[in-house]
């Protein structure tokens, strides 16, 4: 991959996005992940006005931490860069309150805290008319659908959803993000236990960009390992279940004869 060139690529997609979208700037989540990290300085690179959120909710400090350092040395970095921590944790917690308890799941309060960030996205992009970016990655939002639906996938353009993971690191290292941020196990950080994506999806990323580029490729599937057979399933399983994340919205068409 050539690096460079790609970043320039988003870049100028980025600025083109935004000078035809008559907003003035971008508003970036920042978790301590690579995939914020590298979102965030790509908006930077833009020379708009970027403002970089931190919106911890019973965070894990190092994941805090993490993304209070990549804030920093994104406003060290670039002088149109503003940040700001928000702690959601007091919100969460009146929703935990007001919920009836029998809905609370741990799966539905992960999502949950989720959306919660992504209400707060949107309360500074409105205020500022800027535009949310959002940070999935191609495997996540094609491949396992592993976002939440009107939580991090709740966003107003996609600059790295055509990248790999792996292409992710490899971008971010070019751009010297934080060494602590690229050596860090990728994790949602929704959850009170600090699970990583890979112990959710019970396969590695480099195992499920291997799927995704095999099942796109319409090889065979006779010679496969027992583990490279067992990754083809984990990764169908999650693209099933996940798909309606990855389509459209259904809408009922009416037909003409019963309007008129």
């Amino acid at each position: 991959m050539q690096e460079q060139k790609v970043i320039d690529h988003i870049v100028a997609w980025l600025s083109d996005y935004l000078e035809n979208s008559s907003m003035q700037g971008f508003v970036s989540g920042v978790s301590g992940g690579i995939d914020s990290a590298l979102t965030s300085t790509l908006c930077a690179l833009t020379g708009a006005k970027v403002t970089v959120l931190s919106m911890p909710i019973l965070q894990a400090e190092q994941q805090h931490s993490l993304s209070q350092r990549h804030m920093q040395w994104l406003c060290d970095k670039f002088d149109n860069v503003e940040q700001e921590t928000v702690d959601l944790t007091p919100a969460f917690k009146s929703i935990q309150d007001t919920l009836p308890q029998d809905i609370q799941d741990p799966l539905t309060m992960a999502n949950t805290r989720s959306r919660l960030r992504m209400l707060t996205l949107y309360a500074y992009a409105g205020n500022h008319k800027k535009l949310v970016a959002g940070t999935g990655n191609k495997v996540e939002d094609f491949g396992v659908g592993f976002y939440t639906k009107y939580g991090d996938g709740g966003v107003d353009l996609s600059p790295i959803a055509d990248l790999m993971k792996s292409e992710v690191y490899a971008l971010a290292k070019h751009l010297d993000v934080l060494q602590g941020i690229q050596d860090a196990a990728p994790t949602d950080g929704l959850w009170d236990d600090e699970r990583t994506d890979e112990s959710q999806i019970g396969v590695s990323y480099d195992e499920l960009e291997w799927a995704m580029k095999f099942l796109d490729s319409g090889a065979s599937h006779d010679d496969l390992s027992e583990q490279e057979q067992h990754v083809i399933a984990t990764y169908l399983k999650f693209n099933t279940a996940n798909k309606h994340k990855m389509i459209e919205i259904p809408v009922c068409q009416i037909p003409a004869n019963l309007l008129g």
